[in-house]
């Protein structure tokens, strides 16, 4: 498939390219965001969805010290605590978006990554970040609030209650190899590799089995919200639409055959 490059909107823009859809996000120096961001993140995510095409979605910085500040300070401090609330629910049901998608989401985190913007990293399902790509944190406590589109829970959730605990009441922020150790990122790379080496990873899963990847992903970014037991039973009724797929098919004659696969997606 050829490469398509959406109309550049204000804040981001859309390349798809081979299955794989890379976000550019470029809102100002260091992409603190407004309303008017997550509106174009949000019609970005739903044209995603409802394309077939596209397996995997890469979130990344055209800015060069900074994957994002977060929501911009002067735009909080005008707006009323109705519309701040607001603001904060929309930004949450456009993160949730990504979870529930059947696309894999990579954050590509290559400069600072704070505040808000760890935020919108954590609504991705990976997160891969240069050696020297700054400090990544949640330092909202600093400004007397709490981290609200979803970084007191998705974090808790991803690290631990105790971790998470710990960084929302200090407001410390990480360098790329501390966020590694607890389970933050999942790859650090050199940092002259890590758009590449994103790209890499997301074509291998392009090439893969596709079908079988999106459900693994549902089983679990669903499964972990249900009781083990409801969960188990949900992890049967995916399970039980991939043995009925052309994929799974094609999967166990080519490993009888010693064959690569043709997947096809379906």
């Amino acid at each position: 498939m050829s490469t398509q490059v959406e109309a550049k909107k204000k804040n981001i823009t859309v390349v798809k390219d081979n299955g794989v859809a890379e976000i550019h996000i470029h809102v100002n120096k260091s992409n603190s965001y407004s309303l008017a961001f997550y509106q174009e993140l949000n019609a970005a995510i739903d044209d995603i969805r409802f394309d077939h095409d596209i397996k995997v979605a890469i979130l990344m910085s055209d800015m060069p010290n900074f994957f994002s500040a977060g929501a911009d300070i002067h735009f909080l401090k005008s707006a009323d605590p109705h519309f701040k609330t607001q603001f904060c629910l929309f930004c949450n049901e456009t993160l949730d978006k990504m979870a529930r998608s059947p696309q894999v989401y990579i954050a590509c985190l290559e400069g600072h990554t704070v505040g808000g913007g760890l935020e919108m990293a954590l609504g991705c399902d990976l997160r891969f970040m240069g050696d020297q790509a700054g400090k990544i944190g949640l330092p909202e406590v600093s400004l007397g609030v709490l981290a609200g589109t979803g970084g007191t829970q998705r974090l808790a959730r991803l690290v631990g209650y105790s971790r998470a605990l710990d960084l929302n009441i200090t407001g410390d922020t990480l360098t790329p190899q501390e966020a590694l150790d607890i389970g933050l990122v999942n790859r650090v790379f050199p940092q002259e590799e890590v758009r590449e080496r994103t790209l890499e990873y997301a074509r291998k899963i392009v090439e893969s089995a596709t079908y079988a990847v999106s459900n693994i992903k549902l089983s679990i970014m669903n499964g972990k919200e249900m009781p083990l037991n409801a969960a188990i039973r949900y992890e049967g009724e995916l399970q039980n639409l991939l043995f009925r797929s052309e994929d799974a098919h094609e999967g166990l004659k080519a490993f009888l055959d010693k064959r690569t696969p043709d997947w096809k997606g379906k």
